[in-house]
């Protein structure tokens, strides 16, 4: 149980209403968000039923059940007592159905019983043998033959017929247990015995196959996902003891062979080695860490025994953090997925409402019953909307779960889907386009003091701030080994400068809108094209300046290109000099430039972009980013950036590799074309049948295979976004 952070949605930040589908503004600060596990939970229409009727319920003020993971989040204030109101819900819509609390730090799947798959296994064995007995004496024995379909009916559809008879006085006319039972009666009732027993073992056999498929899917899904370690080997003074991984607190000391994957976040203490970052980052060339370095959890360690002392424990780890991502993202719903869902609730009455006709009508104009309530019973097996209501939601779970393992992070099945729609990506420079590890080129004096000085001044000016340029020149003075005091006074204008009191005098630090606002004589300065320069002018006059130059990440140029053959048009948006802009976009290849923006300007700027061209993609990584992320249709933060900028964002690349973007690209495309095909597939498969049906051509096998044969085909073709490269 947490505080509520809107974390399904990726709330938590001024945002469109494209970002997000629940009510955010109207949440209770006072609301709690917890998680429940649905367990047996084997039908995606009926856990879109559950979730309607829940967040029917007074006291929830958002519920959102995820088929995939079986996940049940529920934003409430009132959760005591909610538990048995939520199992009477759930267990009312399908009887199995078991609703408990997930308890923090356990498997987040459930995996189908072996028992009940062995018990499966026999009881369609044992009907097929007795359906083959049946069909091979049906003109010899008839009454040993009818006494066999009867009993594999029996056999298979026993289940079948006492949860259609349970939802029966419970209302639920339109349940696929009902619907199958009627259908086969309705066989039997016309004397077609062999059919009606072929019609459930086919039906069986395709809801096993389609419940494994399911069942592999989620837990391949999964498994991609949750790298949490069961257990960790923590270095005490009497050796090394295993506990579990829930147990181990800061401060511990970890032992991680190798071959050993990271357990917890923290900071090596004794040895080097080489660790693949792969599963968590994307990047596939292995780093080299040593002593004093931070680690983070779930890279392998793959050539020494490093020593680790732990700094987050398990909750808030990075493996944690990428699970916890990933359910969320799942929980909340693209577009797609909600309309589909709306439409199954239309289409079932409609198909069944078709099918009542069938039986009706045409028999009265034209006779032949046993044909026209034939064709009325494939119809309704054709009814029921799983194969719907699964396939979206399952393409998208494949979606986030392919690009977790590439280092992408969606927030949410909604941003995969509006990525597709993106056509312009802007981008911040520093950081993200460029490393942002700045380095001083040359220092330039105009006569007053001495290069040496002019460092030293700059450095003792700029020491207390955080922004890459100033590091880069505060780490160039300690390179040289300056000792530097701090300043008397200091004042900062965020994206400008800073103006400092120090032994020299009063010292103003920063870019030429800086000096020009305090009047500084700028005649002697000389352009420094695709550099960065920090002019230095004491007590009002104009001493020198710094040339720093950023260096371009070396996957920019294939990166912009890859975006460039997706017909995708590509921005910058920089707070540094025109010059600086210019020379590092001709460079990489970047279409359009906007330099020397202020935070506020920034996001002007993408709007006028986004006037221009449409939907915008924007990517970022520092704090001042955040405003522009939140603006921005889809915001991408780079995962080394600021927390803030993290937390702002749609989407977050563990990686600072800008190749993540086209890849990001790509997999929202796949994804949001495997789940239109689903969807057109299931109809028009459904539709076919039934107009070969209409047409006295299609029989009950074909309406099966409409069915779950379907739904199987459906789960196949979303989880092979998990295959591609």
């Amino acid at each position: 149980m947490k505080e509520h952070k809107h974390e399904g949605c990726c709330c938590g930040h001024e945002h469109h209403e494209h970002h997000c589908d629940r009510p955010c503004d109207h949440v209770p600060c006072a609301a709690i968000e917890k998680v429940y596990i649905i367990e047996n939970l084997g039908c995606a229409n009926c856990a879109a039923k559950m979730e309607r009727k829940i967040n029917a319920l007074p006291e929830v003020e958002v519920a959102s059940l995820t088929f995939a993971t079986r996940q049940l989040r529920v934003l409430s204030d009132h959760h005591e007592g909610l538990l048995p109101v939520l199992q009477d819900i759930c267990e009312n819509i399908e009887s199995e159905v078991k609703v408990k609390v997930q308890e923090e730090g356990k498997e987040h799947t459930i995996e189908k019983g072996e028992k009940k798959q062995n018990r499966e296994i026999w009881v369609i064995g044992i009907s097929v043998l007795l359906f083959i007995f049946g069909f091979v004496f049906k003109n010899i024995l008839e009454l040993l033959s009818v006494g066999a379909f009867v009993l594999g009916y029996l056999l298979l559809g026993s289940p079948i017929l006492k949860t259609a008879a349970k939802n029966l006085f419970k209302g639920h006319v339109f349940d696929e247990n009902f619907l199958m039972s009627i259908a086969t009666i309705a066989a039997f009732a016309i004397g077609d015995f062999a059919e009606a027993v072929g019609i459930m073992l086919f039906f069986r056999i395709g809801e096993y196959f389609e419940e494994n498929a399911v069942e592999k899917s989620r837990n391949q899904i999964m498994e991609a996902v949750d790298l949490r370690p069961e257990t960790v080997q923590i270095l005490h003074d009497h050796g090394i003891h295993t506990m579990p991984a829930s147990e181990a607190k800061v401060g511990d000391v970890l032992v991680v062979r190798v071959g050993d994957r990271i357990p917890l976040d923290g900071r090596v203490i004794d040895g080097e080695s080489f660790i693949d970052t792969s599963a968590v980052t994307g990047e596939p060339v292995p780093i080299r860490v040593t002593k004093g370095e931070q680690v983070i959890s779930g890279c392998i360690n793959t050539s020494g025994v490093l020593h680790i002392r732990v700094e987050k424990t398990l909750e808030d780890s990075m493996v944690t953090r990428i699970l916890r991502s990933v359910e969320h993202a799942t929980a909340s719903k693209p577009k797609i997925d909600r309309f589909i869902t709306r439409f199954a609730r239309v289409y079932t009455p409609i198909v069944v409402g078709f099918a009542v006709a069938t039986a009706i009508v045409p028999p009265l104009l034209f006779g032949d019953w046993d044909k026209w309530i034939y064709t009325a019973i494939t119809f309704l097996v054709i009814s029921c909307p799983c194969a719907l209501v699964l396939s979206v939601p399952l393409a998208f779970f494949s979606g986030i779960g392919a690009a977790s393992k590439k280092g992408i992070l969606f927030k949410s099945g909604l941003a995969i889907e509006t990525l597709k729609q993106v056509k312009t990506v802007v981008m911040d420079k520093t950081g993200t386009i460029t490393k942002g590890s700045f380095e001083v080129q040359k220092c330039i004096s105009l006569g007053q003091f001495d290069e040496d000085t002019i460092l030293e001044m700059a450095a003792t000016s700029e020491m207390q701030s955080t922004h890459p340029i100033a590091s880069s020149i505060v780490l160039e003075a300690g390179r040289k080994g300056m000792e530097l005091q701090r300043p008397n006074d200091l004042e900062e204008m965020a994206g400008k400068g800073v103006c400092a009191t120090t032994q020299w005098g009063k010292v103003l630090c920063g870019n030429r809108a800086f000096m020009e606002k305090f009047h500084v004589d700028l005649s002697m300065l000389e352009e420094t094209v695709g550099m960065t320069e920090v002019l230095l002018a004491c007590d009002g006059i104009l001493v020198g300046y710094i040339v720093i130059a950023d260096v371009l990440k070396e996957d920019a140029k294939s990166a912009i290109q890859e975006l460039k053959i997706q017909n995708i048009k590509t921005v910058m948006l920089t707070g540094d000099n025109k010059w600086s802009a210019k020379v590092i976009a001709e460079e990489c290849g970047v279409e359009e430039v906007h330099a020397h923006l202020l935070p506020e300007e920034k996001l002007e700027k993408l709007q006028d972009v986004r006037k221009r061209y449409g939907k915008v993609l924007f990517v970022g990584d520092g704090i001042n980013d955040a405003p522009v992320l939140a603006g921005a249709d889809i915001g991408a933060a780079m995962g080394s950036g600021a927390d803030a900028a993290i937390e702002a964002a749609d989407v977050v690349f563990m990686t600072s590799a800008l190749q993540a973007v086209p890849e990001a690209f790509q997999i929202a495309k796949i994804t949001a074309h495997i789940a239109i095909q689903n969807v057109v597939f299931a109809l028009l498969v459904k539709v076919l049948v039934m107009i070969l049906g209409f047409a006295g051509f299609a029989n009950m096998w074909m309406a099966v295979f409409a069915d779950t044969g379907v739904a199987m085909l459906c789960v196949l073709n979303a989880v092979r976004i998990l295959k591609r490269k």
